[in-house]
């Protein structure tokens, strides 16, 4: 059951957004993915999942970020070559919270990410080993949130990687026997750079220099009867930093955490938490001291709810022998 649960969750890997809006670029989240065994073909039927994490970083007047992701998967019947196909689809939603001083206005911002429409291959090599590749593209230019949105955070736009469709893809591997999941997944974000908003607004924006990223999610869980617990680590990087990139001066960063889980039967539920140990954002310096590392601490949570699986094919009744 539990190997299950750890293969619908791989679906949660389709979509994200960045948890930063300062320092945006990726536009899959680093460390989506993690407590999920990403390379597991999933069993068929359809499957939900939410997975929402908050965000905050040291600076003291840097905005709290939340991003929500819902996810509707169908695992479908259709095994070319021995790899299951599932075709995924949601509509990731970030939420700002400032933390403004006294005196300086605060705005809290909802923002709708394009849906991401895509699909995984999955493949069980035996052994309790599997591997999967996954293709799709977040569609910033049909119904991302898109041009002006007022003098929000610094300015127009708030994330400028939605400038562009973002093109994602991602491979990975997993061991899920014993009870184990130790799993290892990259993820590419490739853009049409530069990228530009529409409308009156976007058209004295930009264009928006986006830098090609690359995540990386590692996973090491063991699960004991319903509980499953173990640590986690993931991170983001950032190719073009570039003075006009939109990653500018930010290589990435990197994440180390530890997960708990809980199987309910009929849903599951993941919880873990993560710090930055290495982060290429930095605090300016003031009057009073000089320039440091912004690291951020990260909290999750994820629901797991399979809406459907086709009932079990009956064996065919054993022809009756009779000895006379």
């Amino acid at each position: 059951m539990m190997k299950n649960w750890l293969a619908a969750g791989a679906v949660a890997l389709s979509v994200g957004m960045t948890s930063t809006i300062a320092h945006a670029q990726s536009t899959t989240v680093p460390g989506e993915q993690v407590g999920l065994a990403i390379g597991a073909p999933l069993p068929e039927g359809i499957y939900a999942l939410n997975t929402f994490t908050y965000r905050r970083t040291d600076g003291r007047n840097d905005p709290d970020t939340a991003v929500n992701i819902p996810v509707l998967v169908w695992s479908t019947p259709l095994v070319p070559f021995g790899g299951r196909i599932e075709l995924l689809v949601a509509p990731p939603t970030v939420f700002v919270f400032t933390r403004n001083p006294a005196g300086v206005a605060n705005k809290d911002i909802s923002i709708n990410v394009g849906t991401f429409v895509g699909g995984i291959w999955a493949f069980d090599l035996g052994g309790n080993f599997g591997v999967s590749l996954l293709g799709g593209v977040y569609l910033n230019d049909l119904n991302g949130d898109r041009g002006s949105l007022g003098v929000g955070l610094g300015g127009t736009p708030i994330l400028p990687q939605l400038s562009s469709n973002t093109y994602r893809f991602g491979v990975a591997g997993s061991y899920t026997g014993d009870g184990w999941n130790i799993t290892a997944n990259l993820t590419a974000n490739i853009y049409d750079s530069p990228g530009r908003f529409g409308g009156p607004v976007g058209a004295v924006l930009g264009p928006f220099r986006l830098s090609d990223a690359l995540n990386f999610d590692l996973t090491a869980t063991k699960t004991f009867g319903n509980f499953e617990i173990g640590g986690v680590g993931y991170g983001t990087y950032n190719f073009d930093i570039s003075p006009f990139s939109a990653a500018a001066g930010n290589r990435g960063r990197f994440a180390l955490g530890g997960l708990v889980g809980y199987d309910f039967k009929v849903f599951k539920v993941q919880a873990y938490v993560a710090r930055d140990v290495v982060t290429g954002a930095t605090i300016p310096a003031t009057a009073f001291r000089g320039a440091r590392d912004n690291y951020s601490t990260d909290g999750w949570v994820r629901f797991i709810i399979p809406l459907y699986s086709p009932a079990p094919v009956s064996p065919v009744p054993a022809a009756l022998v009779r000895k006379y």
